[in-house]
């Protein structure tokens, strides 16, 4: 038992080590592949990310040494969110925007919903190596459906005609893109809250299902149909009530909103200790899905055309380090208040825990409230915009061309040059 025990934290502690490597990596590669897919096009992003993505499967069976190694490298690449979200952008219009992102996140949850479910199914019945070989053939044929089905989004205008077109390094580098938040204030704005609201759900995805099971007294299988109820109801509420809010409310208020339910699930959460009440706010978890893609759609509603995957990387990047950060912060405040979570616990160690309960069950829970509220409070200042249509074309970037003089900056109208924030300036000036 004790052997077994060792065996389960430390893989418990590689897992953490990969979840942390591939969220600081996402975090400095997003705004970078998002700057390159603003200027060489979507498509070839979308089928680098999917691959990389994808790329670990087959070795969970053929070399469980490389599947990690790859599944930490894989941080860098695979950053699909930012480059879908950029696709989304090119081929809507303002009106079907944020529908369609709720569309994509509603997808994303349907596969939570779906394949865990029947992965365990499979692997039950017929053994992990038929598991990884299906999930290797559909990775194989979305890779496959990328490259032959997929258009390109990104206008031809605004793209180089050959790969020789310069690229400077101030436009890819995610440092330079971080600066440019800072003197952002809308986007900057949209980035805090992100942070402040993903980091208490990244940390929660890491831990709540073995807080469910040891401290609340989850069966295994009320545990599989809290993820499917939460999962569905994530669906209906991304699909059919997000387009609903959306136009009558507003992308700021949706996100507000949003952000409103996050905070009354983790209240509940920190708060609840009998089962009923994480069933209630299970409920209202899948209310507060509607945040990222509302966040999502207001972002690009802020940004040019020509710097949609700039400011989706920057999303998906602040997500990757809430990724990398939640999971230990939640770890180390269940040690201060010692609770103890762990695949393999002793009988003893259940029985401990159980003669005493805290009138704080879930004290991460009750930090991440606090930290949604602080989100709220920032999101209460962001300044909704009316939609920035200035589309920059590579033909204008070039000197001589029709589109830009040989010589010196393009004309600004007096006493407007300061107004213009720098995410939504002409990239090319």
């Amino acid at each position: 038992m004790i052997a077994g025990k060792v065996a389960a934290d430390e893989s418990n502690h590689i897992d953490v080590m990969l979840v942390r490597s591939s969220g600081f990596l996402s975090f400095l590669s997003a705004p970078v592949i998002g700057a390159l897919s603003d200027v060489w096009g979507r498509k070839r992003f979308l089928l680098m990310t999917v691959f990389f993505t994808c790329a670990p499967i087959p070795f969970m069976r053929i070399s469980p040494r490389w599947y990690f190694a790859l599944i930490a490298v894989s941080g860098v690449f695979a950053v699909t969110f930012s480059v879908i979200f950029a696709y989304v952008a090119d081929i809507t219009d303002e009106r079907q925007r944020s529908t369609a992102y709720g569309l994509v996140s509603a997808t994303f949850a349907a596969s939570l919903v779906t394949s865990p479910a029947i992965g365990a199914y499979l692997s039950a019945r017929y053994g992990d190596s038929l598991v990884v070989l299906i999930a290797t053939v559909i990775s194989v044929a979305d890779i496959a459906f990328v490259f032959l089905a997929v258009p390109e989004s990104l206008p031809d205008k605004m793209r180089p005609a050959t790969w020789g077109f310069p690229l400077s390094w101030e436009q890819a580098d995610p440092f330079a893109s971080l600066r440019r938040v800072g003197k952002d204030s809308t986007v900057m704005l949209i980035c805090v809250a992100v942070f402040l609201s993903y980091l208490p759900e990244a940390g929660q995805y890491s831990s709540f299902f073995l807080y469910l099971r040891q401290v609340i007294d989850f069966s295994p299988a009320a545990i599989a149909a809290f993820i499917a109820m939460v999962g569905i109801l994530s669906i209906i509420a991304q699909t059919l009530l997000l387009g609903v809010l959306m136009r009558t409310l507003g992308n700021k208020k949706t996100v507000l909103l949003g952000l409103t339910f996050q905070l009354l699930q983790l209240a509940w959460y920190a708060f609840g200790s009998e089962p009923w009440m994480m069933w209630a706010a299970g409920t209202v978890a899948a209310m507060s899905s509607i945040t990222f893609p509302a966040v999502s759609a207001l972002v690009s509603h802020s940004a040019a055309p020509d710097r949609q995957g700039v400011v989706q990387g920057m999303i998906t990047g602040i997500r990757g380090l809430c990724n990398g950060l939640g999971p230990a912060l939640y770890g180390f405040i269940f040690f201060l208040f010692n609770v103890e979570l762990s695949d393999v616990q002793t009988a003893e160690g259940r029985d401990a825990q159980h003669i005493k309960k805290s009138s704080v069950p879930g004290p991460p829970f009750l930090f991440g409230a606090c930290a949604v509220v602080l989100a709220l409070i920032v999101a209460a200042f962001i300044e909704e915009r009316a939609p920035a249509a200035a589309i920059r074309t590579c033909s204008d970037c070039r000197p001589g061309s029709a589109g830009l003089p040989a010589a010196g900056p393009p004309a600004t109208p007096p006493g407007h040059a300061d107004d213009i924030e720098p995410l939504l300036r002409d990239s090319g000036v």
